[in-house]
């Protein structure tokens, strides 16, 4: 049975996540720059409901090329999760050269014993996909979100599969970036994943207000329960290759 991760960036989308059926949820805030640290309110009201939730531990947008100062924030963050009683984290570090930062994610590991960790779409950008993947099973991770090395986990199709080959049963392949209901049933034939990813929002509706004139932002989109329940009927429907 395929399972269905959410990402979520509000009070709203928890609840949409939850009254849907998903079966994790990835925590957030400002998913419009890919995906930042919630707060710590956002955790607590995550915690309350059903479903297991990670959070995204990244402290600003940008890079994923962190110093010392900000690997410290992590820490935090990452005790912060646990005091809010999350499932587990999102991680993901690079290096100048192309390949995973391993002494800042093994150093950030070292503070989630017994948390679940996600090895984010960082993951997309190195040089060496297969020998990171070794790394990332080595570290203890517990899955990969990827697209396979492209925009979309459906243009990253073939790099999906071989990716999950390899992994053979060792790390979850989680497939996330532009995947939705009429297109998951290929992409689960196509690759043997498992584990999907998906953000099912709908653009806010809501008219251009003061708070946007003055520069605070446009509200967020909304997470659309129908399109889970959707996703979730779709990818159930793909027969198990295992």
């Amino acid at each position: 049975m395929t399972r269905v991760e959410i990402c979520v960036e509000t009070p709203q989308g928890i609840a949409a996540a939850n009254a849907a059926g998903a079966d994790r949820i990835e925590l957030c805030a400002s998913l419009e720059v890919g995906g930042l640290t919630p707060s710590a309110g956002l955790m607590r009201q995550a915690a309350r409901g059903d479903v297991a939730t990670l959070a995204m531990i990244r402290p600003r947008s940008g890079s994923f090329i962190f110093d010392d100062d900000e690997a410290a924030v992590m820490v935090d963050d990452i005790r912060t999760a646990r005091e809010c009683g999350l499932k587990g984290v999102v991680l993901g570090a690079i290096r100048p050269d192309g390949n995973l930062d391993h002494d800042l994610l093994l150093h950030l590991s070292g503070h989630c014993a017994g948390m679940e960790r996600t090895l984010h779409r960082v993951f997309d950008l190195v040089r060496d996909p297969a020998a990171e993947l070794e790394f990332a099973i080595k570290a203890g991770f517990t899955r990969i979100l990827t697209s396979g090395q492209r925009p979309t986990a459906p243009q990253g199709q073939e790099c999906l599969a071989l990716l999950h080959a390899q992994a053979a049963g060792r790390i979850v392949i989680l497939a996330g970036s532009g995947v939705n209901a009429g297109n998951v049933g290929t992409l689960i034939r196509a690759t043997g994943v498992r584990e999907v990813h998906a953000s099912c929002r709908r653009p806010a509706s809501s008219p251009a207000t003061e708070e946007g004139e003055f520069g605070f932002g446009p509200m967020p989109g909304q997470t659309d329960p129908a399109a889970i329940r959707a996703l979730i009927n779709a990818a159930q429907s793909v027969p198990s290759q295992d």
